[in-house]
Formats: C-alpha cells, structure tokens, sequence
C-alpha cells in the first residue's frame, strides 16, 4: 500500500523544474516574488513544492546570501474555522518568533509582530460578532461563549456550575484582552496595518533570512477563502525578503477571482487581476508512458524489501535516465534490472505489470497519467491480492489487474456482460471475448455493438494477458465488493440478476431502473434488497451514500421493500447518522417511524435539527 501524501523524493522528474523555481527565488535577491505551481487534481503540485523546499535548503549558500525560512501553510485546513487572512499571518509570526528565539536576535519586533496580528484578529472577532448581533443572532468565539452565560443568567436557573462556568470565561476574556489590546496606545486598523506591514520587514531584516511560504491546496478552497488568503499576500506581506509558492490549478484561482468581482464582465480585469498576484506561473508538466512507467516501477519499489540504500540507488538510476529520455533513452525492466543484481524476481513480476498498464494509465481518460489516480488503482490490487492470498483464492496479478481497469474505467453495461457470462459458462470463462481479443491483439480493425463500442475498449481487448480462456471465477470473486459474482443459486432470473449486478456496480445510476425493477416478481425484489443491504452494512456514514440511491430504487418499485429498508435505517448506529440523508428519505412514506426512532436514541443535534426542520 502507498500512501497519498506528497513526497520530497523526486519519483516523477519534476527536480529540474523543483531546481528552476528556487533559482527564481534565489535570483529575486529579496524582492518579493510569488511563484504559483499549478496543475490538475493529483498531479503533483504538493510534491513539486516539497522539492522546492528541498532544493533552496540543500543549496550552497554563497556569501552575501541570506538563510531561508520556510511556512507551510494549507489555507483548506482553516476553510470554515478561521479567518484565512488572519490564520495566515499568526502561522508566519509564530515561525517568525521561533526563528527569533532560536538565533537569538530579533525577539522583541517578532514579539511586537504577534501583538499587532493579533490586534488585527480581535478586531476581526469584535466586528464579526457586532454583526452577528445586529441580524438577531447569536456571536461566535469567545463573545459568544459569554453571550451564552448571560442569556443562561438571565434564564433564572443559576447553579453553581454556572457561576463557575461565569468564572472561568471571565478569566479567558481577561487574558485574551491583556494579550490582544494594549489600552495605553491609540491605535486604529489602518496605523495598525501599515505598523504591522514595517514590523514584518523589520523583523526579517534583523533575523537577516528570506521567508519562503509555501501554500498548498488553495484550489480546494471556496473561492472567498482562495481571495482572502490571496489579499492576505499582496496587502500584508508582499514585502522585502519574502517568497509565496502556491500550489493551485490556475483555472480555479481564476475562478474564485470571477466570483469575487461577480457581476463585472471584463475578463481582462480577471487577468490583470490573477498577474498582480501570480507573477511567475509555472504549470507541472504532465506524465508521458515513460515517466508513468518509472513512477509506477518506483512505487513498487518503494512497496519491495530491498535495503533502503538499494531503492534510493535505484530512483537515482531512474530519474537520470529519464532525463535522457528525450535522446531516446528508456526506463522499462530491463534497464531497472540492470541498475542492481539480484533484484527479487517477484519484483520483476512488478515490473512486468508497470509495463503492461503503462501505456493504458497514459492514455485512458478515467486516469490520464494522473500519479494520484496511478496510486490508488495500485492499492486496490494490492487489496485484492491481499484477499486472494488471504482466502487461498490463487489470483494472477496480471489477470486481477486487467479486471481491476476495466471495472474502473469502461462501461459499466460491458462490465456486467463480461459478469453474465463468466458467471453463465461451467468453467467461468469469458469465451465470448476470444475473436475480440486475437484481432486487437493482430491490431485488426475491430468493429464492436453497444456497450462495447468506444475507445477504451479497444485498448484494453488488446492488453496482455487475454481473458477468453482464463477462469476468471476467483477474480470476480476477490472484486466482490464492487460487484459480487450472480450465480444460479440466487434464486434470480437473467433479468433480475442483471439488474442486481448493475445496480451494485453503479448504485448512483438505480434510480432509471426503477421501471424495470417493478416488473420482477416479489420474490426477486426481496433477494435483490438482501444483497443491497449486505453492501450497505459496509457503510459508516449514512449521510447519501451512493447504495442508498440502489435501495430507494428498490423500495420505489416494491413498497414492501420499503419497509424493509426503514427498519434497516432504524437500527444503524446513531454516530453513523449525518444531516444529508434527512430531506433525502423525508419524503418516503415510511420516514416518519425512522426519524422517531433516530430521535429516541440519541442522533447528533444537527441531525435531529434537520428532522425538525423536515416536519415543519
């Protein structure tokens, strides 16, 4: 298994543009810069700003150049709980203080810069609940947590609870007060910014280091989070001796600038708008079928029991020699094997199967080279062949990983004609697909009827190894999650178990076979919702999870099921109760019983709100 965090190890060859971005900051010589990596969801853009990071603090100081310091800072992790701007700048004069104490020099203005962001955050917190008062409601942060003790004062139910409850906020509103306000000083927000603006150059100046920040996951962000934090840079601290590295898909940024200024048709003030905040934008280069293949080879590595010294001599042999790629030169298994002697043959097994996805992983429109996307197809086979070991099944890898792909990325209707016939023929074999397999395999043209007409298809029919002969009943049966294996002893006609089999393949799509589903007799409806319910128990949270969608179809076309489904909601675990699924099911008949169940055993406030609001 491979975890889906970024990496300061070069596994895709973005060192040399990682190298290039810190020579422009390096050649900034102090004037302020901002520098946004951009690209597509799971791209690499938060790996690519790690090995920024690791290139300016392994670089040689030359002399007369100063220190960098280095803020992380994801404006998403905040999304909802705190003000970007103002999360920002504590994160940056908490660094700033650290670095102070540490060099000893610089204490008192970092000190001073604490003080005036944390005036600017009071401020903020004051004006937030004034205006929260004046539309009636309740304030937030520690003004509403006094608000509340006075409105349970003037409830009349004093208890000695409350008067400690009344002590101890008195004590929090004291210190938050000593701390964010200096009642000796005449101050106002525009002294306090512009003196918060020459504190921060003052401090860095003194500290003698360039502060590099570096923000991620910006394109997560709504868009009034993505301006803020944005307006936080160019306002408060696109000063002298900094550097912002911001990991966000162009587009996105550009679209939280168009909500910002809604109503103002002018894409250039878009543009010019997006430039004065970006100066540098540098785009991650997307993967090719060579450097999907090393990267794919490198996991696997990473995943293997070679010595540690061993796999990094390996990735250092890879990555040069993808750098040479565009002179001709290769990364495939012979030339892994031939960096290092003795490599584990289960290994090369790996490496058989990165070449044989690669070229497929590149193209296919579900991935497109995506190593986010790589990644997580790869731990899904390694799940299943951990299944299959587990339950001496006995899977090949490569027949298992040629499944895997096209249950992820071709049509679903084709996925469950390849099921019915597996399941259907006394070897579990897919014999239908031989004359398929041999003519893409020939490269022949390969004229295919619905479902199995498109693109994708194609490429996988000519993929090694051919299906047609291989008993693919322990395969199906290892991907059982996704879409369990009908057999005759399900008591279900053909047309039922095709239904059944689309619907756990695709539960989001249930709702337009609710027509079909009504014309299958009770019984095949009652073992339809047995197998939906068996998935659904998989579920920890009921806000709509997509079977859900699967057994409202059902219930829809047999009431009876209905009920069925009731009492299965009934009996989930209240934890496991979330807001959505309330105006989800509100309108089914059998609704009612299930929220006064919910009600009685103890769901989350918020969800027992949304009841209420329901019934209204």
């Amino acid at each position: 298994m491979w975890a889906d965090n970024e990496t300061e190890k070069d596994f895709l060859n973005f060192s040399g543009v990682a190298d290039t971005v810190a020579e422009i900051i390096v050649q900034a010589r102090g004037r302020p810069i901002s520098i946004g990596v951009s690209g597509s969801w799971g791209i690499g853009k938060s790996s690519m700003i790690k090995l920024t990071q690791a290139s300016l603090a392994n670089r040689e100081r030359k002399e007369g150049e100063k220190d960098f310091v280095f803020v992380e800072f994801n404006a998403w992790l905040y999304q909802g709980y705190d003000d970007a701007r103002a999360a920002l700048m504590d994160v940056i004069a908490t660094k700033l203080e650290q670095e102070a104490r540490a060099r000893e020099r610089g204490i008192d203005k970092a000190k001073a810069l604490i003080k005036r962001v944390n005036w600017l955050r009071a401020m903020k917190l004051a004006a937030g609940s004034a205006i929260a008062m004046s539309m009636g409601l309740p304030p937030t942060g520690l003004i509403g947590e006094v608000w509340g003790l006075g409105q349970r004062f003037l409830g009349g139910s004093v208890d000695q609870k409350l008067i400690e409850d009344a002590k101890s906020k008195a004590g929090d509103v004291a210190s938050a007060a000593s701390g964010l306000l200096n009642p000796a000083e005449e101050t106002s927000p525009p002294k306090e910014i512009q003196a918060l603006r020459d504190n921060f150059e003052e401090t860095l100046e003194e500290l003698g280091v360039t502060l590099v920040v570096l923000i991620d996951d910006l394109d997560r962000c709504l868009p009034e989070t993505t301006i803020s934090t944005l307006e936080a840079i160019r306002l408060f601290l696109f000063l002298k001796n900094t550097a912002f590295v911001i990991a966000a898909d162009n587009d996105m940024i550009k679209h939280a600038v168009r909500k910002h200024f809604e109503g103002v048709p002018d894409d250039l003030l878009v543009t010019n708008y997006f430039d004065k905040l970006i100066q540098v934008p540098i785009r991650v280069p997307p993967l090719g079928t060579q450097e999907v293949r090393a990267y794919m080879m490198l996991l696997y590595i990473e995943n293997s029991n070679l010595k540690d010294e061993v796999k990094e001599k390996l990735r250092v042999g890879i990555i040069d020699q993808l750098r040479m790629t565009w002179q001709g030169a290769r990364v495939d298994k012979a030339f892994v094997t031939g960096l290092h002697e003795n490599v584990p043959a289960d290994l090369i097994g790996r490496f058989d199967t990165a070449e044989r996805l690669a070229p497929i992983m590149t193209t296919a429109s579900g991935i497109v080279g995506n190593p986010r996307l790589i990644k997580r197809f790869l731990n899904a086979l390694s799940i299943r062949m951990a299944i299959s070991n587990a339950q001496g099944v006995g899977v090949d890898e490569a027949v298992l990983a040629k499944l895997l792909l096209f249950e992820r990325l071709g049509s679903p209707l084709a996925y469950a004609d390849l099921l019915k016939a597996v399941s259907q023929d006394d070897d579990g074999k897919p014999r239908f697909l031989k004359d398929w397999e041999e003519a893409a395999t020939e490269g022949k043209e390969l004229k295919l009827a619905a479902p199995w007409d498109d693109a994708f298809s194609k490429e996988w029919l000519a993929l090694p190894p051919p299906l047609h002969d291989a008993k693919l009943m322990g395969a199906l049966y290892v991907s059982r999650e996704h879409a369990p294996l009908i057999t005759p002893g399900d008591r279900l006609t053909t047309e039922a178990a095709e239904l059944l089999t689309a619907m756990l393949t695709h539960p989001d799509m249930a709702a337009a076979l609710v027509d079909k589903l009504a014309r299958v007799s009770r019984i095949e409806t009652s073992i339809i919702m047995d197998r939906l319910l068996e998935r659904a128990l998989q579920e920890q949270e009921w806000g709509v999870p997509d079977i859900l969608e699967a057994c409202l179809a059902v219930a829809k076309a047999d009431p009876q099921q209905g009920l069925r489904l009731a009492a299965f909601l009934s009996d989930r675990p209240p934890a496991q109760i979330t807001p959505g699924i309330v105006p989800k099911i509100g309108d089914q008949p059998w609704a009612d019983g299930v929220f006064e169940k919910w009600k009685r055993t103890g769901v989350p406030l918020v969800v027992k709100r949304a009841i209420e609001k329901a019934e209204q």
